[in-house]
């Protein structure tokens, strides 16, 4: 269907565009045959519209002409050119049929030798209108097929975005099943009711973020929540030597963030940091809503003399991907890491949960 056709307000603009040509068509035939401006106008207006609607369906081969290459297009562009001389010769045709319709109901006598008397300039007219109206749809196929590139190469970039994103994803699991399970090995030798403790923690953990994990984004609730079960599971490996703090603000819990976002951050807290400190530390997460943003903190204290852990770079540099291929520029990841002191901040854009 020609776009112009699903669009009424254009539509009806077009059709009175062509009603003004048909005053100036009445006023054509005047000039060149005098007999009455009433009955010229009888016959300008209904065949300029005719031509009109003509000229929308020149639409249908020049889209097809446009989408050619080669030599499509030297076939094309011929049946374009038999279309023309085929639409003026039919206008032409009904111009004459009109005014004899017109004269036999009494409504414009002698109209029919007028109107022969004008087709030597009714015809290069309609030629004339015919060659702009193909230009028209040319222009309007081009912009067509621009938008219709720009919409493919748009959907192809959400769906690398989403394979990006399900990628990264899939880094998480692993990594911190691999590391819960050396944990629980750890502490079957030593303390076999910790140990069911913590694969009791773990199943109730892990059965809640592969939940999570197939959608896109969850309310920050649900995130705190998985970041204080993962913790409560490091507890029973450290005891008093690990300490949680969470300090979330009320109004930031159903703002939506990407699921296990803050997972790896605090895993990193617990292992690059408060596990290689003889009396241990605190983790402690903050979350607040600044404006248009969410601003989440995790902070943890550290050994300054220890080396620099690969483990935890692989981890920041999961989150940082994760946060540019969802966010773009709308997001960052901030590192400060001073003497015996480890601080991560995000900023992501403050987006309410399923909206």
């Amino acid at each position: 269907m020609h776009p112009l056709l699903s669009r009424p307000r254009q539509l009806a603009g077009f059709l009175a565009l062509a009603a003004g040509f048909g005053l100036l068509l009445a006023t054509l035939l005047e000039s060149v045959s005098p007999g009455g401006f009433a009955s010229a106008v009888a016959f300008g207006v209904p065949m300029a519209l005719a031509l009109a609607f003509q000229s929308l369906a020149v639409w249908y081969p020049v889209r097809r002409l446009a989408a050619q290459t080669g030599g499509g297009t030297r076939v094309q562009a011929l049946r374009l050119v038999l279309v023309g001389a085929v639409s003026v010769a039919l206008w032409c045709g009904l111009c004459a049929l009109w005014a004899l319709v017109l004269d036999g109901l009494g409504l414009a006598p002698d109209l029919p030798g007028r109107v022969f008397a004008a087709l030597p300039l009714l015809a290069p007219l309609g030629l004339l209108l015919f060659v702009l109206a193909t230009l028209a749809h040319l222009v309007l196929a081009a912009l067509e097929r621009s938008r219709a590139a720009e919409r493919q190469s748009l959907e192809l970039q959400v769906l690398a975005r989403e394979a990006e994103l399900r990628a990264l994803q899939a880094q998480l699991d692993p990594h911190f099943l691999f590391n819960s399970l050396n944990s629980v090995a750890a502490l079957i030798g030593t303390d076999a009711a910790a140990a069911r403790r913590m694969c009791y923690l773990m199943s109730g953990f892990f059965r809640k973020s592969l939940g999570l994990a197939r959608r896109e984004a969850i309310p920050l609730a649900e995130e705190v929540y998985l970041a204080e079960t993962f913790l409560a599971i490091e507890e029973v490996r450290f005891g008093n030597r690990l300490r949680a703090r969470f300090d979330v603000a009320e109004n930031a819990l159903t703002l939506a963030v990407p699921p296990l976002l803050l997972q790896p951050l605090v895993e990193n807290a617990v292992h690059h940091g408060v596990a290689h400190l003889l009396e241990g530390g605190e983790v402690s997460l903050r979350a607040r809503r600044n404006g248009d943003r969410l601003e989440l903190v995790v902070e943890n204290g550290c050994d300054p003399e220890r080396p620099a852990s690969r483990g935890a770079g692989v981890g920041l540099a999961n989150v940082r991907a994760r946060l540019e291929a969802q966010y773009g520029h709308r997001a960052r990841l901030d590192v400060e890491s001073t003497a015996g002191h480890f601080r991560v901040s995000l900023v992501l854009p403050a987006l309410a949960a399923g909206g």
